[in-house]
């Protein structure tokens, strides 16, 4: 089957880093530049995303930027009601694929007077790499064929995974979405706690980043779950057994599970915010 990216106009409202990632991975994909725009106030967001990738630059909306049959809406969440009111003038009736964190779709229906083709996404930092992990959800009125589209956008940075209602985003936020900075808090430790049993921090840095790289590789390429692959290197009464007791007598799985409800509950908390009537 073709890949539905390389036929269709695709224009970004919003240029920043997650913009860049997924133009890159369409780009690398072999999605055509000239088939994609992306609309910034910044001229020197505009210039990078010129030069790095040979795409259509525009200051401000207007129809001929927003010529498009999908429009990513890749801006801040507190910015995305004054951007989705700007383009609101110059939009056919393409797909919009929103990436900011906490906004409804309802809302971006009401602020566009109804328009139903949409799809939120939920992507993690890691698309800036390729190796991104996007939720994401439809909102009544797109088709599957919209899905399709939907999912081999955000496919180029990395994974997708559906989830059948769209308040389960805010759990996708608390995972996906928030989890690198659990990981990279995860990593810290560890080199602090080499550096205190007497590596250097450049030793410590090198074995915490490797470790955690290839854990996760051997994870994901790995038939069985996470829990039989760390007991194949816990030993009985050996030094894994001896640190993850520590763990566990600190209640770690309890406090993972206690930071995601609390990253789950903001995520709800921004969704209202944002969401708000004037």
């Amino acid at each position: 089957m073709t890949d539905p990216i390389h036929s269709v106009r695709i224009a970004f409202v919003g240029g920043g880093n997650m913009a860049a990632a997924l133009i890159g991975g369409l780009v690398a994909r072999g999605a055509a530049a000239s088939r994609i725009a992306a609309i910034d106030p910044s001229d020197a967001q505009r210039a990078s995303l010129a030069s790095r990738f040979g795409i259509a630059t525009h200051a401000a909306p207007s129809a001929a930027a927003l010529d498009a049959d999908v429009v990513v809406l890749a801006v801040k969440p507190q910015q995305m009601r004054e951007a989705v009111t700007a383009i609101a003038p110059h939009l056919r009736a393409p797909l919009l694929l929103s990436v900011a964190a906490g906004v409804r779709a309802a809302d971006v229906s009401r602020w566009l007077d109804g328009h139903a083709r949409i799809v939120r996404t939920m992507p993690n930092t890691p698309a800036l790499v390729g190796l991104g992990a996007t939720g994401l959800a439809a909102f009544p009125g797109t088709s599957e064929a919209d899905r399709r589209l939907a999912e081999s956008i955000v496919g180029a940075v990395g994974i997708a995974v559906w989830v059948d209602d769209e308040s389960k985003l805010d759990a996708v936020t608390a995972l996906s979405g928030s989890g690198p900075a659990y990981v990279f808090r995860f990593i810290e430790s560890m080199i602090e706690g080499g550096v205190a049993l007497g590596l250097s921090p450049e030793q410590a840095r090198r074995l915490a980043l490797q470790t955690a790289l290839g854990a996760a590789q051997l994870a994901s390429t790995s038939d069985e779950p996470p829990s039989v692959l760390r007991e194949r290197v816990t030993s009985k009464g050996g030094t894994t057994a001896a640190g993850l007791a520590v763990m566990a007598e600190r209640g770690l799985p309890s406090m993972v599970a206690d930071a995601m409800a609390a990253a789950c509950r903001r995520s709800e908390e921004l969704g209202r915010e944002f969401g708000a009537s004037a």
